[in-house]
């Protein structure tokens, strides 16, 4: 068994995949025993082949890369390449990281000082140095309606303040989805990923879940890791479109139909006004007209790529 299982997905993203890997290599202790395991989801061939040629020359024993035939999203991503773990614990990596110091051993060495720790995190910078937003708080009807900044504003002490530089460990609600550390047992438990998701929330669903068995979410600020953000995800209105189709399914799965109604049409007025001004939501308005089911999501549109002996 491994010390550690590092999954990562690669979506059209190669260049990205080989310089996280890189950087993984070069910043980990050596007598930590780890093994990297890639999920490519579906990437355009020459994005694959690249890849894979890395993966070949490289020549690390504990290297896999497995191909899927259809663009499986974020969680469902996942939850293949961990199919294929066999280790203590598991590091949900986006590709579009770079580690700047050794932090699995500072993530390990926090998460092992507490059973009651589910999910650990490092703080993400941008290249230029800049310090991105770590950690969330949970999705939620009162997120959604009073905002972030008036949450940690009236509770600062259940909504700790987002925008900070942190020196010490701090409980939150969620860790950002680009770098999650923790236990596979714990893992098991709270069920993985949930696989209906195609995009966004993945994360605070996960911890929701993990509190639920007594597992918290803290932030590690002492692992530092760049993070290029969205690398390999386009800004367009199909996923802004999903992004809605995800938040309005986890609050029907947390909080129930009744608030899951009262933001549906709540979204629904508001995009009314907005396409008014701005037409190109107008997708975005008729996905919530009926109702932003799962069966609009974009994972029910991916196509099956035969490709043969890719």
């Amino acid at each position: 068994m491994f010390d550690i299982a590092v999954i990562l997905i690669n979506y059209n993203s190669s260049e990205y995949s080989i310089n996280c890997i890189r950087s993984i290599i070069d910043n980990t202790a050596k007598i930590i025993n780890y093994q990297i395991i890639i999920t490519d989801n579906c990437s355009k061939k020459e994005d694959y082949h690249k890849l894979k040629f890395f993966c070949e020359e490289a020549g690390l024993p504990n290297l896999q890369l497995h191909r899927s035939k259809i663009n499986t999203g974020f969680g469902a991503g996942n939850m293949a390449g961990y199919h294929y773990a066999n280790a203590k614990y598991v590091a949900f990596v986006n590709n579009d990281t770079l580690f700047l110091n050794d932090c699995f051993s500072i993530l390990m060495e926090a998460i092992e000082k507490d059973e009651n720790i589910g999910v650990v995190g490092g703080q993400p910078y941008t290249e230029t140095g800049k310090q991105l937003i770590a950690f969330d708080h949970f999705t939620s009807m009162t997120k959604e309606f009073l905002g972030r900044a008036f949450l940690e504003k009236i509770n600062p002490k259940k909504y700790p303040k987002r925008k900070f530089e942190y020196t010490n460990p701090l409980k939150v609600n969620s860790m950002g989805g680009s770098f999650m550390f923790m236990r596979s047992n714990d893992f098991n438990k709270a069920g993985g990923f949930d696989t209906n998701i195609f995009l966004y929330y993945e994360e605070s669903d996960l911890s929701m879940r993990l509190l639920k068995i007594g597992k918290s979410s803290y932030l590690i600020p002492d692992a530092k890791y760049i993070h290029s953000h969205g690398a390999s995800t386009p800004k367009n209105i199909l996923i802004k479109t999903e992004l809605k189709i995800s938040l309005l399914y986890i609050i029907q799965k947390h909080h129930g139909s009744i608030s899951f109604w009262i933001l549906l049409n709540y979204l629904r007025i508001t995009y009314l006004f907005n396409t008014i001004f701005k037409p190109r939501y107008w997708h975005l308005l008729k996905v919530l007209l009926a109702g932003a089911p799962l069966s609009k999501s974009l994972k029910t549109k991916q196509i099956i790529e035969e490709d043969g002996n890719i």
